[in-house]
C-alpha cells in the first residue's frame, strides 16, 4: 500500500448535503479539478469513502 494518495475533486459539491460539503473542505478541495496528495490512513480514506462519487483516487 503506497504512503500517499493523490485525490482529485471531479464533480460538484453544489446540492449535496452539509455533511458531504464539510469533508471535501476537510480534504481541502475546495474547487474544482483540484488535486491535493494525502497520507493513506485509515482517517482519510473513510473521508474519501464519503465523497467517493464526488472524487477521483490516484495511488
Amino acid at each position: 500500500m503506497s504512503e500517499t494518495i493523490t485525490i482529485t475533486q471531479v464533480k460538484s459539491g453544489i446540492g449535496s448535503t452539509r455533511k458531504i460539503r464539510a469533508t471535501l473542505v476537510g480534504l481541502g478541495l475546495t474547487r474544482m479539478h483540484k488535486t491535493v496528495t494525502r497520507k493513506n490512513t485509515p482517517e482519510i480514506r473513510g473521508m474519501v469513502n464519503k465523497v467517493r462519487h464526488l472524487v477521483r483516487v490516484e495511488e
